[in-house]
């Protein structure tokens, strides 16, 4: 599964939700994380709404729903199995 991260350097939520991605290990995840600070029109759609995750099907980028800043690596990856 190919995951798009938007994110911001000092966003604790994103770190958080950056970290528990990458300990998910029961779904191949191959994740790509964007600093919105390095594109104008990322910093436009997401600067008040940071972390927003991606995923990557058949060429197009598909929102998926925000996780709880709770939620476990277990739960993150339950949600995950859904969208794959």
């Amino acid at each position: 599964m190919r995951l798009i991260l938007y994110s911001k350097v000092g966003c604790h939520l994103c770190e958080g939700l950056q970290e528990k991605l990458e300990q998910i290990q029961g779904i191949e995840v191959e994740l790509e994380v964007r600093d919105i600070n390095n594109r104008d029109e990322w910093f436009q759609a997401y600067q008040y709404e940071v972390p927003v995750l991606y995923r990557e099907k058949d060429g197009r980028e598909e929102q998926l729903p925000r996780p709880s800043p709770r939620a476990s690596v277990r739960q993150l990856e339950q949600m995950l199995q859904k969208y794959q």
